[in-house]
């Protein structure tokens, strides 16, 4: 990742001098990452962490850097890059040759994603499904096997099922909430082929059911001899803000940046987070295959970074109060809300996770209804201030049907074993007044 937009990798004078016959670029100011000992928190660092304005003219903001192609300064700089990118001299590739590879606004993206959650390293994607599927391109070939948690994103169980399983790729699956004892079963039947990945998602989409990350890892650690699969987790419901995955075991963070970062629902976008080793990896097949997010989107994210912590801060203070007030409600059934666990009967082991792992509710949360798809459509049509739409983490509060939208394609059978119900409905709460939503969701809870 770079220091600069156009410095990217800028090496010193005398060795940059020495190796390629040119002088060397101008190098940028040296990061403030600490001051008086004191580490700067990411929300600070947001502001300008990986840029340096005196080397796009004194601009405060990065410029968007709309080019296909960057020019080298000789051809024995040249040379050296591409040296790097063969692997004919060691170290690989600094700078910026071609945007499909990589460009000065999505290398400032991945500088300030990767400080939320002290990651070595972070790759920007253009959706959150490209951020996958070049995760798992990467990692996975044929005959290989997925051990993953359930129920995923549904595009994200369809690409693991039915796309990878076209070409030999195979999986396996234990409910997001399983024990460590059900994680072991898992696993040992796992271990008998080649096992490439772990793939989890916590909160579990749309059941908001926590994967116990620490019980996962020590599963795998525990089974698996010598070379260890990695664990990669998509986060995109909980983080960076309430969940920090890195920290309790996973090896690989994956975002659908789309959400809360992104969360003015105007992008889509998706994100890699790891060890360089890990990152470089995909790095490769993001290379190849062009799955990299453009310029203008990559701006857009560095913007939305600024006011991460106010708005997903806001939109859990908002959640707290709206599911208070759905919660003993007379047509709710349940609210899946992970701020509830401590005091809801039968969920002890769920109510540890959170405690363990998470350091808030978040803002998305499952409402069940009392009914069935009649009700649930009946409370959706009613919604005035809340859209009905698909996705989660905007400014807005957005409310669908995951049995007949989002997850639609998921068989009936499995639905119904994941808790992926007709009387349904998942609710991402906004920033918008909070006694304006709950007047909102009261009077549609009238029409059922």
């Amino acid at each position: 990742m770079s220091d600069t937009p156009e410095n990217a990798g800028a090496v010193p004078a005398e060795t940059e001098a020495d190796l390629t016959g040119v002088a060397a670029r101008v190098a940028p100011k040296p990061e403030v990452e600490k001051i008086g000992g004191r580490k700067l928190k990411p929300s600070t660092l947001m502001m300008g962490h990986g840029y340096d304005p005196a080397l796009s003219e004194g601009s405060l903001k990065p410029p968007i850097f709309l080019t296909s192609t960057f020019v080298f300064p000789n051809a024995a700089a040249g040379k050296r890059h591409f040296e790097g990118v063969t692997g004919k001299r060691p170290g690989g590739a600094e700078g910026l040759v071609y945007s499909r590879f990589n460009g000065p606004n999505q290398e400032i993206l991945e500088d300030r994603l990767g400080v939320w959650e002290e990651a070595e390293d972070a790759l920007a994607f253009s959706s959150g499904m490209s951020a996958i599927a070049t995760l798992f391109l990467a990692m996975v070939k044929p005959g290989d096997t997925i051990v993953h948690s359930g129920p995923l994103y549904a595009a994200t169980e369809t690409l693991i099922g039915r796309v990878l399983g076209k070409f030999g790729v195979k999986w396996l699956d234990f409910p997001a909430g399983a024990t460590r004892e059900e994680i072991d079963a898992v696993m040992t039947e796992a271990a008998t082929g080649n096992v490439a990945l772990i793939y989890l998602e916590s909160p579990a989409n749309p059941t908001n059911a926590l994967v116990d990350v620490e019980a996962v890892a020590a599963s795998r650690d525990a089974i698996f001899q010598g070379e260890k699969p990695p664990i990669a987790i998509d986060n995109t419901f909980l983080g960076p803000l309430w969940f920090q995955p890195l920290k309790h075991g996973a090896d690989i963070v994956v975002y659908s940046l789309t959400k809360y970062v992104g969360g003015h629902s105007d992008l889509v976008a998706g994100g890699v987070l790891g060890s360089k080793e890990h990152i470089n990896t995909i790095r490769t097949m993001r290379n190849t295959i062009g799955t990299i997010t453009d310029p203008n989107t990559a701006w857009m994210l560095l913007r939305s970074l600024e006011t991460l912590e106010l708005r997903m801060s806001r939109a859990g203070e908002n959640a707290a109060k709206v599911c208070a007030f759905l919660r003993h409600h007379p047509k709710v059934e349940r609210v899946a809300y992970l701020g509830f666990l401590e005091d809801e009967p039968g969920m002890e082991r769920q109510a540890d996770i959170y405690r363990r792992h998470c350091t808030g509710g978040g803002s998305t949360f499952s409402l069940y209804l009392k009914g069935g798809e009649r009700e649930s459509f009946a409370f959706l049509d009613a919604l005035k201030i809340a859209k009905l739409a698909v996705s989660l983490g905007g400014t807005e509060t957005l409310a669908s049907h995951p049995a007949g939208m989002t997850h639609l394609s998921v068989p009936d059978a499995r639905k119904q074993a994941l808790g992926i119900t007709d009387n349904l409905v998942r609710i991402s709460i906004g920033v918008e007044d909070p006694d304006d939503l709950i007047a909102d969701f009261e009077q549609a809870l009238e029409t059922i």
